[in-house]
């Protein structure tokens, strides 16, 4: 970061990056040459500078007499109101040359007055930041709410703190995606908060991997994203978010196997991570490796059973393999775990065992309605996050059972929403039945992403 250049004596603010001279706030005027003939001085301040020396710094590519100086001199005299007989800035020595006299201040660039923040910030702001930086790379759903008041009470502590508005940027991107709150709010919130710490501090790494999350995730702008993501690769090549994000981009746009090998990279530098382990397994979701699904879901939960995504990528792997047993004891697990009323898990078990006689006379697609007609599910027009998910879910197994109009449906509903799971629409598997189909393509051209190919 370049510091800039500021001078201040009496009541003048000399800005050289700026080319002002200020007496208190108002501007003073001085025609070109005449400041820099001021800047001259100031900078050597104390220091006789001859005449010869002034006129070559100012008039660098142009031979000039001596004599022009005395004009410049008092045309500064004049602006600054100094003397020529006792003068309190400018001192004239005989035939030799001037001398800048005033006591200055020197203005400290912002590399100072950030190291200066640094020194002078207290060290829980630093343990608050570290806090909510490993309650998100644990991916919890129940840790967002800690990361963000980590971040918040970090804020409150130093305003000043870049990595605590990133940190607070990346915390409200994970209450979007595990839809702690609506996903269109928290983006906005989080690209608010990473346009404030980029404007702190423009190398801040976590600031833009939240600003390219935002622009993946909730905006589309694939190009933008990339952009963002890249930029912070090169300011931390080991930011495991970025590197994560980054891998999930390139799988959006259809390139699985660099996608996972990023993705790999954050393994290497976070080898306990749940938030990893579960990016990886979903690479191999969208490369319809079902048992390295498993895999790497069963590591994760391994690390926190009640890990969300990891028992929904556990549970979809075991459905995509038609395993429906262990599909259904997943789901059961995940429900003694959450801690549901007794009454809701009875109805669970019974839903369940129908489901399974249903799969035993039917298979999945009756088992697919089953779940359409018996499971309730709200309303997928009233804006929350579990009708967000729903919509989702409806099209994905309307698809299922082959109703194509209303699975097209509830998924223009989630593409009106703008809802952030849809971003693997053009790789995902759950969507395969509805690959072929004209309309599906037209789904994808509307995101700007092209069909999959085999």
């Amino acid at each position: 970061m370049r510091g800039r250049e500021s001078y201040q004596f009496g009541p003048f603010t000399l800005d050289v990056d700026e080319r002002r001279l200020l007496r208190d706030r108002a501007d003073v005027h001085l025609a070109p040459k005449a400041y820099d003939v001021l800047v001259a001085l100031v900078r050597e301040a104390g220091r006789l500078v001859t005449k010869p020396e002034l006129l070559a710094r100012v008039w660098t590519e142009a031979f000039v007499e001596q004599g022009i100086l005395t004009v410049h001199i008092a045309s500064v005299r004049k602006a600054l109101g100094d003397a020529n007989r006792h003068p309190s800035y400018i001192e004239t020595v005989s035939r030799a040359g001037y001398r800048f006299i005033a006591p200055i201040t020197k203005a400290p660039s912002e590399d100072e007055r950030a190291a200066l923040r640094v020194a002078s910030r207290p060290l829980e702001v630093y343990e608050l930041v570290g806090r909510g930086r490993s309650h998100l790379l644990s991916g919890s759903y129940f840790k967002v709410a800690d990361a963000v008041a980590a971040f918040r009470s970090a804020i409150e502590i130093d305003p000043t703190h870049a990595a605590a508005h990133a940190g607070l940027a990346l915390a409200s991107c994970a209450q979007a995606s595990l839809r702690t709150v609506p996903h269109l709010r928290a983006y906005a919130d989080a690209k608010a908060s990473a346009l404030r710490a980029l404007a702190m501090d423009d190398g801040c790494a976590d600031a833009q991997v939240a600003l390219g999350t935002v622009l993946f995730l909730s905006e589309w702008d694939w190009i933008g994203a990339e952009r963002s993501l890249r930029r912070a690769l090169d300011i931390n090549p080991a930011h495991s978010e970025g590197l994560l994000q980054y891998g999930s981009l390139l799988e959006t746009l259809g390139d699985l196997e660099q996608g996972l090998r990023f993705k790999q990279q954050a393994l290497e530098r976070d080898s306990r991570s749940a938030l990893v382990f579960v990016n990886i397994a979903m690479s191999y979701w969208h490369q319809r490796r079902y048992d390295d699904v498993i895999t790497w879901a069963i590591r994760a939960l391994d690390l926190d059973s009640r890990h969300l995504l990891a028992g929904e990528f556990l549970a979809g792997a075991y459905w995509e393999k038609g395993d429906l047993e262990p599909f259904f004891a997943e789901n059961l697990r995940r429900a003694e775990v959450f801690g549901v009323p007794e009454d809701v898990l009875a109805q669970l078990k019974r839903s369940c065992a129908a489901m399974e006689e249903a799969f035993a006379t039917g298979g999945q697609t009756k088992v697919a309605r089953y779940i359409l007609e018996h499971i309730p599910r709200p309303e997928a027009t009233t804006g929350s996050p579990e009708s967000a998910a729903a919509s989702i879910q409806l099209a994905v197994f309307y698809g299922r059972v082959g109703d194509l109009g209303a699975a097209f449906e509830h998924l223009d509903r989630a593409l009106d929403a703008r809802d952030p799971a849809l971003v693997h629409l053009a790789v995902a598997p759950q969507w395969d039945r509805l690959r072929g189909d004209p309309r599906f393509d037209d789904r994808l051209a509307r995101m700007g992403l092209v069909p999959r190919r085999s």
